[in-house]
């Protein structure tokens, strides 16, 4: 059986994202820095490693230690294709 429903994400780790320079970080400029090579159906941000300085993240999907990492060293989360209601 195969699920055609199936979403796969572009994987990043938190431990990831502080090894690199910047501030902020999208889906587009991690392509850029060689990250991720396929975006697939969207990024997801997963809460492996720690985090120690403030940084803007926008993805599709954050795990709940990743954005509880994130806003707890400063930064913002911002979810990507969400709905504004």
């Amino acid at each position: 059986f195969t699920n055609i429903f199936r979403k796969e994400y572009a994987i990043v780790n938190v431990a990831a994202l502080e090894a690199l320079e910047g501030d902020s970080f999208t889906p587009e400029s991690l392509m850029k820095l060689g990250v991720i090579h396929k975006l697939k159906d969207g990024l997801k941000i997963l809460g492996s490693g720690e985090l120690k300085r403030k940084i803007s993240v926008h993805a599709h999907i954050f795990s709940k230690s990743a954005s509880e990492k994130i806003q707890a060293a400063g930064g913002t989360v911002e979810i990507l294709g969400a709905s504004k209601n």
